[in-house]
């Protein structure tokens, strides 16, 4: 929490906190504890309190009334900061919509002068609108326009996608906590120059550069935007685009900062995350980054001795270029895994549309018809989600099958024309 307010550029000069079984209703923290906070933040001469937890639009208005200061809970500290790094025109969009869907039902705090009604004009004898209703308006109209244009943006990207689909070019996305090093691990793969920084979310848009693998096969790689504790719901769904970038990934390659005295608690962060995706079956790596700054081992291999760790875990440093190769040679081989596909001919029943959604995810499409019974699908699907269509399975084989019997087919018809 103080990096986050480090990050918004907020000077923490005190911090207080309860144990309670429940928040309390009102104001959140107990009676007695909030008159310590006021005392607290007039003796410190604070002119900003934070909540690390959202507030309900209650529990906002109550405590900003008894503190007389200007009151931030956790999801609004990290929409602002999300408005500040938010350069390009979709993460623009994006925060833009994340803030209004929060703040729409917070409005009423905001307003000291509701009761002022503006009368209709002649001839209408209602009373008119309040402002706080005006407001509503104004906003549900503003977001309504902002998913518009973020769904225009979402089809321009599905082109890129499907491009890439066709080019069959495995794409691997780098996930994790925010401030993990997944830019400057990003730069260091592909001698890129994308922004990084030792503060949080230096990342909101995703960044795909395209890099070689050792046996020269070439492969996508995305910086994708950081995760984080307790981030909001409404940042979770207008930030689709990173989203359908690690949807779309062959492989995620999860960094984590080792030096990080809560790493386990961000590990564990970033699988409930991926869980809540509902890309957690993903095949994953884990590189173990800033490995320079720890005081054991000197060299990967020592590290992953002291440490005991398994084979899907990478020792790195992405800053100095440490145990990239070992990194790069277990991305080869984790995405040639991935690749092992089979061939599938599915009717899949027009109620479990999920799985037409991981069929174009996941696989690739040959043939798509709507039928009676559901829609058919003939494509390739990687063999770790093929499991989930064989009650809806009409044909299926693997690569080489497919192949054995094209080369049959040929045989015949060779035979057929002699």
């Amino acid at each position: 929490m103080a990096q986050l307010c480090e990050t918004a550029d907020l000077n923490v000069v005190g911090s207080t906190s309860q144990n309670l079984k429940h928040p309390n209703s009102r104001t959140y923290v107990g009676s007695g504890k909030l008159e310590e906070i006021a005392e607290l933040r007039e003796n410190l001469e604070a002119d900003v309190v934070v909540f690390d937890d959202e507030l309900s639009p209650g529990q906002l208005r109550n405590v900003e009334k008894r503190l007389e200061s200007k009151i931030i809970d956790r999801p609004t500290l990290i929409l602002d900061i999300f408005a500040r790094r938010a350069f390009t025109h979709e993460g623009r969009l994006q925060v833009e919509l994340a803030q209004l869907e929060y703040r729409l039902p917070r409005l009423t705090r905001m307003w000291t002068h509701l009761s002022r009604q503006a009368m209709g004009g002649v001839g209408l004898r209602g009373p008119g609108e309040t402002q706080l209703e005006v407001d509503r308006r104004l906003a549900r109209t503003r977001i309504t326009l902002l998913k518009e244009q973020l769904s225009q943006v979402h089809r321009h990207r599905e082109l890129y996608r499907e491009r890439r689909r066709r080019n069959n070019v495995p794409v691997v996305a780098l996930v994790g906590y925010t401030n993990a090093g997944k830019s400057t691990l990003l730069n260091q793969l592909s001698d890129s120059d994308v922004l990084e920084e030792d503060k949080l979310f230096a990342t909101l848009d995703p960044t795909t550069r395209r890099i070689r693998l050792p046996g020269g096969d070439p492969i996508l790689l995305t910086d994708t935007v950081g995760f984080i504790n307790n981030l909001p719901t409404t940042l979770i769904a207008a930030f689709r685009a990173t989203l359908e970038e690690i949807e779309e990934a062959s492989v995620l390659l999860h960094v984590l900062d080792i030096t990080h005295p809560n790493a386990p608690e961000q590990a564990e962060t970033v699988r409930m995350i991926l869980e809540e995706l509902g890309v957690a079956d993903k095949p994953t790596i884990t590189a173990l980054n800033k490995i320079d700054g720890l005081d054991t081992g000197t060299t990967p291999s020592e590290i992953r001795d002291d440490l005991n760790l398994p084979e899907d875990y990478v020792p790195i440093s992405a800053r100095d270029g440490t145990g990239l190769d070992v990194l790069l040679t277990r991305i080869e081989e984790t995405v040639a895994r991935s690749r092992n596909r089979v061939q599938l001919d599915v009717c899949i029943p027009y109620d479990r549309s999920e799985l037409v959604n991981l069929f174009h995810r996941a696989g690739q499409v040959e043939v798509e018809e709507f039928g009676e019974n559901g829609t058919r699908i003939v494509g390739m699907v990687p063999a770790r989600v093929s499991s989930q269509f064989e009650p809806f399975i009409q044909s299926i084989s693997t690569p080489s099958q497919a192949m054995s019997r094209d080369a049959a087919e040929a045989s015949t018809h060779a035979r057929a024309v002699d």
